[in-house]
């Protein structure tokens, strides 16, 4: 039998794959079933960006690269992030990784160990903690919340600080609330890290799909730039709908560049180079299809966010950026865990349970709307006629297509 390291039984699962697996299973016996579990936009890539990467392919870009990228890439990324994040960034802060999760460990993974503290936010995109844990650092949780549109209180922050916390992560527009950070809330945060010395990770994955406010980046406040002490996460999933050619990167100190790179080295020696051609011609190209995507968003949040608040029991805040919903189901009489069942059996409706992010997203679910239009208008149909029944809901376990018991 393998022995496998203790370390292991500290990874999560990211229980958007999980909740999709079980939905495929009821596809499988022929339920249709209507995803909003997913955060992947529903659109294509853009034609150009395709053509950018299959011409690299038919030119040859088959071999390895350097492991941190190549360098129009990292070029063009630099000189993006100056003009947007508003102070200097040079090439060699860039590593270029498969996909944005990378990160996320590399620089965990580089700063964390037992006998630090991680603060990270909760709820949060559920890979934060796991690699945290993973670490064998403590997770320590900044509660989101509601009343404050998402976002967190810069005064309960300043309580969780001390000698032992490492790395603060943020992220706004914010997975899964759609919440985001005032600009008057990051200049405290980057005064507070400033001044305790401690650097953010900053996942700003959503920075292009916000519809009220404008995006802020914690790394143009005094004393917090990537040559300091901010680490972008950024990516191409999400602006581009890149999600399946894994390209992400991230922009930090070189001193941690660095070492990320050398992590790079250990584990995937380089991104695939047909893909880090994409993703230039996505940075340099037209960006019409980003504006016409944001646009379809836009009006999708409308029309979920109004739904959501009809069904009884239900009332949720608008997000702010990404595309999720965040909506309250407390006055279902359900916990997170049952009511996000209850729709998949009862409904057909793939939703995630708020709890799965954190312990501040009890009584929340989380729903996507990358999706069509229609089929939002279906899921939000079935999900109230599945509420308006629920007097007739007494469901044991065992019933054919049936989930757990609801008791109400």
């Amino acid at each position: 039998m393998l022995r496998l390291a203790d370390r292991m039984s500290q990874l999560g699962q990211e229980s958007a794959f999980e909740v999709l697996m079980r939905a495929r299973a009821l596809e499988a016996q022929g339920r249709h079933v209507i995803h909003l579990e997913i955060g992947e936009p529903d659109f294509d890539t853009p034609a150009n960006v395709v053509e950018a990467g299959c011409r690299a392919l038919r030119n040859g870009a088959t071999h390895y690269t350097p492991p941190a990228g190549i360098s129009e890439l990292r070029r063009a990324i630099a000189e993006q992030a100056s003009r947007t994040r508003k102070h200097a960034v040079d090439p060699a802060q860039v590593v270029v990784t498969p996909g944005a999760k990378p990160i996320m460990f590399f620089v965990i993974l580089a700063l964390a160990q037992p006998g630090r503290e991680v603060i990270l936010p909760d709820p949060a995109f559920p890979i934060f903690e796991s690699m945290v844990n993973f670490t064998g650092a403590t997770a320590v949780h900044l509660p989101l919340r509601e009343e404050r549109g998402f976002a967190f209180d810069v005064d309960e922050l300043r309580t969780l600080v001390n000698d032992r916390t490492v790395l603060l992560i943020l992220n706004s527009p914010q997975n899964p609330t759609g919440g985001m950070l005032e600009r008057s809330d990051l200049a405290a945060v980057a005064a507070l890290c400033a001044e305790r010395d401690i650097p953010v990770l900053s996942d700003e994955i959503y920075d292009h799909l916000v519809y009220d406010g404008e995006f802020a980046s914690i790394s143009e406040f005094a004393g917090m730039s990537t040559a300091e002490r901010t680490i972008i996460l950024n990516g191409f999933s999400k602006t581009y709908a890149m999600t399946g050619w894994r390209l992400g990167y991230g922009i930090m100190p070189v001193s941690l560049a660095e070492q990320v790179t050398l992590l790079m080295i250990n584990s995937n020696s380089c991104t695939a180079a047909a893909t880090q051609w994409a993703g230039l011609e996505a940075l340099t190209g037209p960006q019409e299809s980003v504006e016409a995507m944001v646009a379809a968003f836009a009006a999708r949040r409308e029309l979920i966010v109004a739904g959501l608040n009809a069904l009884p029991g239900v009332s949720c805040v608008y997000p702010r950026g990404a595309f999720y919903a965040f909506p309250n189901i407390r006055g279902t009489g359900m916990d997170s865990r049952t009511c996000a069942d209850f729709f998949l059996h009862e409904a057909g409706v793939a939703c995630l349970s708020g709890a799965s992010f954190g312990p501040s997203g009890e009584g929340y679910l989380r729903l996507s709307y990358a999706n069509s239009e229609a089929n939002i208008r279906e899921a939000l149909e079935r999900m109230g006629a599945a509420l308006g029944n629920i007097g007739s809901h007494r469901v044991s376990e065992g019933n054919a297509g049936s989930g757990p018991g609801y008791s109400l």
